[in-house]
């Protein structure tokens, strides 16, 4: 009897793979140990928890004072810089008014001064008044005249109004008077204003008619409280040259 070869192939019954149990026990456990975890921080922490909140506010509110105190402060710096930017600016200006008064002040004295040079310091008081009258002849045919008008009746006082004048003379061998319209060589002439406390110098330019010889200038000022009316001599005595 022929001998039979043993089987090439054995068939063995497989164990269940037990290490998906495992790894399920071991997830479970470490979840209920962060559960235990939690109950036993629970524990510890709960007895402190209302503390840490009353702490917790209380920051918080000393935190907001804080806030509120530097609000203030810087208000305060705040109002301080502008009431300082006040202070400068009304300083400047103050200072500036005080120049301005100093000015004022010395040209004031220089007035006077020119003033009692002019009609010496012993003179008697006067209210307004023509002081001097002066014609130049200029290059063209013109005259230049300065006028000096003054006043040492009311110190101080302010002279308002306007001047004018006309120049009498010979012209054709008679009397004639040229008028402040023709010595401008414009019809209604305005009139010269003036304005000072002790005294002001006017001045100007007119022309004469050819063969017109000058001897006299009446002067008319006519002021808020005043009408005054001067007569000077023309103290050239020249007769004007030039076509009639």
């Amino acid at each position: 009897m022929a001998k039979v070869p043993p089987p090439r192939f054995v068939i063995v019954q497989q164990q269940p793979d037990k290490r998906p149990y495992i790894w399920s026990a071991v997830g479970v456990a470490w979840s209920l140990s962060l559960v235990a975890a939690w109950f036993w921080s629970q524990s510890l922490a709960a007895p402190r928890l209302p503390k840490l909140v009353a702490e917790l506010e209380t920051t918080q509110r000393e935190l907001r004072d804080r806030q509120n105190q530097l609000d203030r402060l810087a208000q305060r710096e705040a109002t301080l810089q502008r009431s300082d930017q006040i202070s400068r600016a009304a300083n400047k200006q103050v200072q500036g008014s005080l120049a301005q008064r100093d000015a004022e002040i010395s040209d004031l004295r220089a007035d006077i001064a020119f003033y009692e040079r002019l009609v010496g310091a012993t003179a008697p008081a006067k209210g307004l008044n023509v002081h001097s009258v002066e014609f130049q002849p200029e290059t063209g045919g013109t005259w230049r005249y300065q006028i000096v008008l003054t006043q040492n009746l009311n110190r101080g006082a302010v002279s308002n109004g306007g001047l004018q004048f006309q120049v009498e003379g010979v012209r054709g061998g008679k009397l004639a008077s040229i008028g402040w319209d023709e010595l401008h060589q414009k019809p209604k002439a305005p009139i010269q204003d003036y304005s000072f406390r002790y005294f002001q110098q006017l001045g100007g330019s007119v022309m004469l008619p050819a063969g017109f010889t000058p001897q006299r200038v009446r002067v008319s000022l006519r002021g808020e409280n005043a009408a005054i009316e001067q007569h000077f001599a023309w103290k050239s005595g020249v007769t004007v040259t030039g076509e009639t």
